[in-house]
């Protein structure tokens, strides 16, 4: 089905690239190493509606990563919030996110939360770093430029993959520089953009992110001894029908 993870890949499933130049695939097996998983979480005014959904949403999420990762919950009204810090404790995360409620008369936060975040990652050391914004189409009161954004997301070695329930807006400069975030970030991060209609698909749309981040692959490739790291690494698929994103191993550069 579309978006649900594929089974069995090898190594002529995948082609990997730097700056347009084909590498070599010399092994493909399942990503087993644990991931610190950010989890931004809309809790301002505008997702009032959507908070019983992504109250559901989140145990599930927690309920399907919690064992074998690390996960962080942070609110996005007014400013960045850590509800819980990285744990792997199911109880702690539940409660977390069962507290969640709508902040009345506030904004959202998002692009100062993903540079907060991704300053924190940069000082963890798990080997896969993970940003989930959950979010609705409210007012975003952050005033920061996109692509520095997204240069600290790929600083981190992280993956931005968002879940926005509705159609994002571009009234205001905050809301096109989010709005460019969640698009070209996403892509270039190996995320992906998630726009979902109504707030009772958050609990199907979390589930399903939850599968695919558990169903990664480690793809090892050869490149020739350079001192210049590329500055555009890219994976795509060899498979028909089968769609690829890719995340740099951390502490590697390229996108």
């Amino acid at each position: 089905p579309r978006g649900e993870p594929v089974e069995g890949l090898n190594p002529d499933d995948f082609v990997v690239t730097e700056d347009g130049r084909r590498r070599e695939i010399l092994r493909v097996s399942r990503a087993v190493e644990p991931m610190d998983i950010a989890v931004l979480v809309d809790n301002s005014a505008a997702a009032d509606r959507a908070v019983p959904s992504l109250r559901d949403g989140l145990k599930g999420f927690i309920g399907a990563l919690a064992a074998d990762h690390q996960i962080a919950i942070v609110g996005l009204a007014d400013r960045p919030t850590i509800l819980v810090d990285y744990t792997s404790n199911r109880t702690q995360l539940d409660s977390a996110a069962g507290r969640l409620f709508a902040m009345g008369s506030s904004g959202m936060t998002l692009l100062d939360a993903i540079v907060e975040v991704s300053s924190g990652l940069r000082r963890r050391e798990a080997t896969r770093a993970v940003i989930v914004p959950v979010i609705t189409t409210g007012v975003e009161f952050t005033n920061r430029n996109g692509r520095d954004v997204i240069g600290a997301v790929r600083q981190a070695g992280a993956g931005l993959h968002a879940i926005v329930v509705g159609i994002l807006d571009f009234a205001s400069i905050e809301e096109r520089e989010r709005a460019m975030v969640l698009d070209q970030g996403t892509r270039e991060t190996g995320g992906q953009y998630a726009t979902l209609l109504t707030e009772s698909a958050l609990v199907p749309g979390l589930q399903k992110l939850a599968r695919q981040l558990s169903s990664q692959y480690k793809v090892v490739y050869g490149r020739p001894d350079s001192l210049i790291p590329p500055d555009k690494t890219e994976v795509s698929s060899a498979r028909p029908g089968v769609t690829m994103r890719g995340t740099p191993a951390r502490g590697q550069t390229g996108a």
